[in-house]
């Protein structure tokens, strides 16, 4: 094969980690004291081989250690001028905080904003909405209290669980909170701090009067679904009939009563025929008096997108077997797995051509320390080939001695 522009003097791996500035992550290890007792391995290096075994997908430092062997005339590239041990390796995620990992998350993502918003938005709201869920993750032994009885035979898994807030329009996560698997979801909500205007989607596990009543005074607003089992008081109902006479929606203003906390919310329930001609009802809540009832309904259908995130991280990132065995290590990798989406994301949004991320991130797993153009070949993946066939038409046939 002739040679083609799709190659490049350096890994694609070297082009992904030009998103990231080295000398900034350095100044952050050093500024919040990650860099103690630490002779070589230090912060920039192992967030570049944490990197690598997470986009390799790369179950234990045993196979992280090896695909490093196997590509180390590469890791030159990458300024590792050394083989890094197993036990350096297992010794650096035990005592690097996570936090060191999260304040690189957290400065890619400010970084980076203006790339990941996506502006094709028809409704004002769209720009202003917050979505909030939380994911469980099972670990391999009761590291973290887990969920559920305790089983007859055997140990109990222990769990950890991601508390998330995405901007709509961004698809990343924007706020994370690690916790426990047993703790309740309720307890993020006390961590919203939105600005005024903004729409924040819930499901019902969140419902609290009392942060209901204070996210109405910073006038940020809420939808989510309501439970059975609540008690209220209705000031106000009315009928919404469609053009054949059957009722579509209903709407209440009602007052929630729970000790001293009184919260005046809006119940609107729906009756609507899908795409598929079956029928979709629901009850959602929201302190919001000014949107149609049809916009509440569709800002609370908008929350399945967090649920497409979680899919989508779970099913491209090594999240079922870890790097280490202590707290520390479990968080730090789940924060790397964030900034391996993050940067998949960020080139998602910088190629043309129209990518599944799943498929995205198989050819970048592939290619990954190939000296390639990362978004030449994203954007034409074929051409080398298509290339090579006419080479190969074009140049005539050799006749063979036998």
């Amino acid at each position: 094969m002739g040679k083609d522009n799709h190659f490049s003097g350096q890994p694609l791996y070297s082009q992904i980690l030009k998103f990231v500035d080295k000398s900034k992550i350095l100044e952050m290890s050093h500024a919040g004291g990650h860099e103690r007792y630490v002779k070589k391995l230090d912060g920039y290096t192992h967030f570049t081989i944490l990197l690598f075994g997470i986009l390799q997908r790369y179950d234990s430092l045993r196979e992280l250690v090896i695909g490093m062997l196997s590509e180390a005339n590469k890791f030159q590239h990458l300024s590792i001028d050394y083989c890094v041990k197993r036990s350096t390796i297992a010794d650096a995620n035990s005592r690097r905080s996570s936090d060191f990992f999260a304040c690189i998350y957290n400065h890619l993502y400010e970084r980076n904003k203006e790339v990941l918003a996506d502006s094709r938005t028809s409704k004002a709201w769209e720009r202003l909405l917050y979505i909030m869920d939380s994911t469980t993750i099972s670990l391999f032994s009761n590291i973290l209290k887990g969920v559920g009885r305790n089983p007859k035979q055997g140990r109990k898994k222990g769990g950890i669980k991601a508390h998330t807030i995405i901007k709509a329009t961004e698809n990343v996560p924007h706020l994370v909170r690690y916790t426990s698997a047993a703790t309740h979801d309720n307890f993020m909500l006390k961590e919203v701090k939105l600005p005024e205007g903004s729409f924040l989607a819930i499901d019902r596990a969140y419902i609290n009067y009392s942060e209901f009543e204070r996210l109405t005074k910073e006038g940020v607003y809420y939808v989510t679904k309501m439970k059975k089992n609540l008690s209220f008081e209705t000031l106000e109902d009315k009928m919404i009939v469609d053009s054949n006479g059957h009722v579509s929606l209903r709407e209440c203003t009602i007052v929630f009563k729970k000790g001293d906390i009184k919260h005046k919310s809006r119940k609107i329930e729906y009756w609507q025929i899908d795409e598929n001609g079956e029928l979709r009802t629901g009850i959602l809540l929201t302190n919001n008096f000014e949107l149609w009832a049809e916009d509440i309904v569709e800002i609370y259908d908008r929350r399945w997108q967090i649920e497409v995130l979680y899919k989508q991280i779970k099913q491209n990132f090594p999240l079922k077997y870890f790097y280490g065995d202590s707290v520390n290590a479990i968080q730090t990798q789940i924060w790397v797995t964030l900034i391996a989406n993050l940067l998949l994301t960020l080139i998602k949004r910088r190629v043309k051509r129209k990518w599944a991320f799943s498929n995205m991130a198989t050819m970048v797993r592939q290619m990954l320390m190939y000296y390639i153009d990362l978004y030449r070949y994203l954007e034409e993946p074929e051409k080398a080939w298509i290339k090579f066939n006419k080479e190969r038409e074009t140049t005539p046939t050799e006749l063979t001695l036998f």
